[in-house]
C-alpha cells in the first residue's frame, strides 16, 4: 500500500496534520488533549487507510477482470450489485465488455459467412472457366469451321453467365454496404409492369407461355430501376420453370395498408422444404434448373426489404408459385 504515491501522501499529510493539532492542543489544553487528538488522529488515519484499501482491492479487480477481457478470457457478466460509483463503474464495463462480445460474435458470423460467399462464388465461376477452358484447346486444334462457331458460341455463352453473376454480386455488395440509396419516385402500376414484361416477352412467345395482366390504375412510391430488376428476377425464375404452353398471370391491387404486385405461374412449384429457403443467397431446390445459381430471389428480396417491402411466396409443387411483392404505405 506505502508503494502507491497518492496513498504515502496522503498518510504523511494526516500525520504532519495530526502533530501540528497535537502540539497546538499540548500548549492549550495540556498532555491529556495531545493523547486524544493523538487517539483520534491515529483512528480516522486507520480508517482511511482500511477504506482506501478496498478501494484500491476493488480497482484492482477491475483492472484483473479487463486484463482477462481483453486476452479473450471468459469473464462473469455481472460483476456485483452494490449501490456507489464503483459499482455504476463495474456495470458500466460490464456492459462494454457484453457489447463487446456480441460485436465479436457477429464479427465471427461475418467471417464464416464471407468465408461462405467466397467458396460459393468460387464455386460458381470454377464451372463456366473449366468449360471455357476445354473449349479454348478444342479450338486450339479443331480445322472445322462449324464446330468452331459451336465453341465460341459455348465460350460466349459462358461469359455471360460470368458477367451476370458478378454484376450480381456487386450490386448485393453494394445494397449490404450500405452504398446505395432507394430513390422514392411516383411510378403508375400499369407503366412499371409492362416496363417489366418487355423484356421476356420474345421468350414468352417462343416458349408459347400466355401472359395476363390485371393492372389496376393505381400509383405507388417506389425506387423505378430496382424494382423493375427485383420484379423481373422473379418473373425470370416463373418463366424458366414453365414449360410449354404455360401461363404466367401479373396483377396489381391497392389496400389501406400496402400496394401489391402478384407473379403466379403454372410452372413446376417449389417443394414444401424448400420454400423458407429459396432467398438465401446461393440456395438451389429440388426443381432449380441446372444452370441455377440460386441468388436472383436473394437480390430481389434485398430490393425490397430495402425499401421496406417484403415478398411473400406461396407453392404448391406441380402445380404453381405466386409471389406476392408489397410496398408498405406506413413503414412497419
Amino acid at each position: 500500500m506505502f508503494r502507491n504515491k497518492e496513498f504515502k501522501f496522503m498518510f504523511i499529510t494526516a500525520a504532519v496534520f495530526t502533530a501540528a493539532i497535537s502540539v497546538c492542543g499540548y500548549v492549550f489544553c495540556g498532555i491529556a488533549a495531545v493523547v486524544l487528538i493523538l487517539i483520534l488522529g491515529a483512528g480516522i488515519t486507520s480508517g482511511f487507510s482500511i477504506i482506501t484499501q478496498r478501494r484500491y482491492a476493488a480497482i484492482d479487480s477491475l483492472n484483473t477482470y479487463l486484463v482477462k477481457v481483453l486476452a479473450g478470457d471468459e469473464t462473469p457478466g455481472i460483476l456485483d450489485q452494490e449501490e456507489g460509483e464503483l459499482s455504476l463503474l463495474r456495470t458500466n464495463i460490464c456492459k462494454a465488455t457484453s457489447t463487446l462480445n456480441h460485436q465479436k460474435e457477429l464479427l465471427s458470423k461475418d467471417k464464416v459467412a464471407l468465408s461462405n460467399a467466397i467458396a460459393d462464388i468460387s464455386h460458381q465461376l470454377k464451372t463456366p472457366l473449366t468449360s471455357m477452358i476445354v473449349m479454348n484447346d478444342l479450338l486450339k486444334t479443331e480445322d472445322d469451321d462449324k464446330k468452331k462457331m459451336e465453341f465460341l458460341k459455348t465460350q460466349s455463352d459462358q461469359l455471360d453467365r460470368m458477367n451476370w453473376l458478378i454484376q450480381t454480386l456487386l450490386k448485393l455488395s453494394k445494397i449490404d454496404a450500405g452504398t446505395i440509396t432507394m430513390k422514392q419516385e411516383e411510378i403508375r402500376g400499369e407503366q412499371l409492369i409492362n416496363e417489366i414484361i418487355k423484356p421476356f416477352e420474345i421468350l414468352m412467345e417462343l416458349k408459347n407461355i400466355n401472359c395476363i395482366k390485371h393492372i389496376s390504375d393505381f400509383s405507388f412510391r417506389c425506387d423505378r430501376d430496382w424494382t423493375v430488376e427485383a420484379v423481373q428476377n422473379i418473373v425470370k425464375n416463373c418463366i424458366e420453370h414453365m414449360e410449354s404452353g404455360g401461363a404466367l398471370s401479373i396483377s396489381t391491387s391497392d389496400t389501406n395498408i400496402c400496394n401489391e404486385i402478384l407473379i403466379e405461374d403454372t410452372g413446376c412449384g417449389i417443394a414444401e422444404k424448400d420454400i423458407p429457403h429459396i432467398f438465401e443467397r446461393f440456395y438451389k431446390g429440388k426443381n432449380a434448373g441446372k444452370d441455377s445459381v440460386g441468388i436472383g430471389l436473394a437480390l430481389s428480396k434485398t430490393i425490397i426489404d430495402g425499401q421496406h417491402g417484403d415478398i411473400i411466396v406461396e407453392s404448391t409443387e406441380g402445380e404453381g408459385t405466386k409471389f406476392t411483392v408489397r410496398f408498405y404505405k406506413t413503414i412497419i
